[in-house]
């Protein structure tokens, strides 16, 4: 099919060729920016009534959070003006039971009743005295024996506690040891009385007075509900505001509901007063329970009502009312909101259509007479091209135009220029040609020299074995000898240098490697007068390189140093790993130094500051190293001695 498609293209003219490869550059763009505008469009739609929605039930249950604390609020104050009012009553109580008891003992200490006539007398009144529909007036000591009850008269309770494991009474009889005279006291606690039979704690208030001569703590008591006078009043309100909760509506079906911790349903248009802690939704999940673990927060779920073919998805908001530990719960349908987006999408994409397929037709016809007006200057250069083609240098093209076209024209124009200069140029280039074929014939013939240098070596080894030292010739053949060992070091130095052979790399311990070789170069002639000192690295990781290569080269660095110090010094051989992961070799010497003129062209061929060296030495020491991806430097300064670092990469790039 690619075959194909492009030889179809390869066939057609420059100007339907632009019209085939630029329409559905133009053509695709449009639709797909077309749709995307589209697409984010009812996205934005879609988000923008989703918050808005969200909003809604965000406000609706902020709303309904009010209302309960407004309620709430409202009955704190009528409950604190009826506190009031019942402390005032049962310190009235209180007192009138006080004097009661006071009179009494004034009738004993006037001689006319004796002590226990006395308090049973007071016993007799104080118990005929009742605080609203279950309340009393009590007497005890202050070590909480009860001298007058309705029905525990002689208990001690002095270690009494209330529901929430308070010790009351200890607390009263503290109390009212420290209070001062005629002050009446005030307790309020939790309280479950069995014998009236209740279910569930209710609050009890005491008000209370010390009388010290019979060691009496005189209490009125009563429970702080019945002391109200209009309880239906509260009821009534309370049934009114959960009717306002109920009668709120969410959208078309949603609605608020109210529940307690246990999950139980205290304001619901149905449920009302049943326990759906462990309900389940359409897909299993038990999502009244995560709303009483988590007391506020967002919550979706699909529900299925009577009468729907299938679930729908819910959306809720829910929040906290602490005082009374309700979840304030306001729930609608998803679809109920998504009806109006999916109106302003069917609108989006049928203007989005329209548009696209008219914007397509301009295009169209705007990318035909771009072709045209690129194609005709095209057609003219090729013209010019043809005519170039047969050999006509001399052919220039009209520059005219300022664009690209225009600058095409003028390259086109310098071309053919540079095609003469370079008809001029073939000559010289034959010339280098010569003498790059000369340069590898010489390498040849320093490699055939070696084999007459390795006869002369030979004859001139074995006609010095042959004469004792003091035959005159023994110093020419010694010097022939001599000789020829350097012509063939050089020879050899410049095939090397020549044909340095691709590392084979392996895994190569440093330091190891530098020990062996250390070790080997002490032993030289050159090195006898030379103190080798060796500070490697601890744990330095191995690198990847040619055991053989970096041998050479740690040799020639070695004995360049030794060369240095014709009258002894200290050569310091160092390892370390540096930030860049690079592994340092460092060889110090303390010789005599290298000229700064002289350190820019160290490792030049054939340069050297030896009387007898060769000046391939450091020279193929750079080639080699620059080969494993590593760098080499020298530092040196004359009189002080001379740093020649190698560095070397743990993982060369491949060679």
């Amino acid at each position: 099919m690619r075959r194909y498609l492009f030889s179809f293209m390869t066939n057609l003219k420059l100007r339907w060729k632009m019209l085939v490869l630029v329409m559905p550059l133009v053509i695709i763009p449009i639709f797909v920016v077309g749709g995307v505008i589209g697409y984010i469009s009812t996205k934005q739609a879609y988000r923008g009534i989703t918050q808005t929605s969200r909003d809604d039930l965000e406000h609706m249950a902020s709303f309904t959070i009010d209302l309960l604390n407004s309620h709430y609020q409202q009955f704190q104050v009528y409950k604190q003006d009826k506190m009031r009012t019942v402390h005032l009553e049962l310190a009235t109580l209180t007192n009138l039971s006080y004097n009661l008891v006071e009179a009494q003992d004034r009738q004993y200490r006037a001689g006319k009743v004796d002590l226990p006539t006395a308090k049973e007398e007071a016993r007799k009144a104080l118990k005929r005295v009742s605080v609203g529909m279950t309340g009393y007036i009590y007497a005890m000591t202050t070590k909480g024996l009860l001298e007058v009850h309705v029905a525990r008269e002689g208990e001690n309770v002095y270690d009494e506690k209330d529901e929430n494991g308070r010790p009351f009474i200890r607390i009263m009889c503290e109390n009212a040891l420290k209070a001062k005279p005629g002050e009446v006291l005030y307790i309020v606690y939790p309280w479950r009385n069995e014998v009236l039979g209740d279910k569930y704690p209710r609050k009890k208030v005491v008000a209370y007075r010390y009388f010290p001569q019979w060691d009496w703590i005189i209490a009125s008591g009563g429970y702080l509900e019945e002391t109200y006078e209009d309880v239906a009043f509260e009821r009534r309100s309370f049934a009114e505001l959960k009717e306002k909760i109920r009668s709120k509506k969410v959208g078309e079906t949603g609605y608020i509901f109210c529940m307690d911790d246990t999950g139980t349903f205290t304001v619901h248009p149905s449920g009302e007063g049943q326990n759906f802690l462990n309900a389940v939704d359409s897909s299993g999940n038990k999502f009244i329970k995560e709303m009483v673990e988590k007391k506020r927060g967002w919550i979706r779920y699909p529900w299925r009502n009577k009468g729907d073919a299938s679930p729908r998805m819910k959306l809720v908001r829910y929040d906290y009312f602490k005082p009374w530990g309700w979840i304030v719960a306001v729930g609608s349908y998803e679809d109920e909101f998504y009806r109006e987006a999916n109106k302003i999408r069917g609108r989006i994409v049928t203007t989005m259509t329209l548009l696209t397929i008219l914007t397509g037709l301009v295009a169209t016809g705007l990318v035909f007479l771009a072709a045209k007006v690129f194609t005709d200057p095209i057609n003219y250069m090729i013209d010019v091209i043809r005519k170039v083609k047969k050999g006509r240098l001399d052919e220039q093209m009209e520059v005219d135009t300022g664009d690209e076209l225009g600058e095409l024209a003028g390259a086109f124009n310098r071309m053919t220029t540079i095609i003469r200069q370079n008809k001029e140029m073939e000559a010289s280039l034959a010339q280098q040609g010569k003498m790059a074929s000369l340069g590898v014939l010489s390498s040849g013939v320093a490699h055939e020299i070696n084999n007459p240098l390795g006869v002369i070596l030979g004859y001139a080894s074995y006609l010095e074995s042959k004469i004792t030292e003091g035959d005159p010739t023994y110093k020419y053949i010694h010097e022939i000898k001599r000789e020829s060992k350097r012509c063939k070091k050089i020879v050899q130095d410049l095939l090397s240098y020549a044909r340095t052979p691709k590392p084979a790399l392996e895994s190569t311990d440093i330091n190891d490697l530098l020990g062996q070789i250390v070790g080997f170069a002490a032993n030289h002639t050159d090195m006898h007068h030379v103190t080798v000192v060796r500070e490697f690295a601890p744990d330095l990781p191995p690198v990847m390189a040619d055991g053989d290569q970096i041998r050479q080269v740690a040799i020639n660095l070695i004995l360049n140093a030794g060369s240095a110090m014709t009258a002894g010094g200290v050569l310091t051989v160092r390892t370390f790993l540096d930030q860049e992961q690079y592994v340092n070799i460092v060889f110090s010497d303390t010789g005599c130094g290298i000229p700064r003129e002289d350190q820019e062209r160290i490792f030049e061929p054939f340069f050297t500051t030896k009387t007898k060296g060769t000046g391939l030495g450091l020279a193929i020491t750079r080639q080699i190293v620059e080969m494993h991806h590593g760098r080499i430097a020298i530092d040196s300064e004359v009189g002080r001695g001379t740093d020649v670092t190698v560095r070397l990469p743990l993982e060369p790039e491949e060679l």
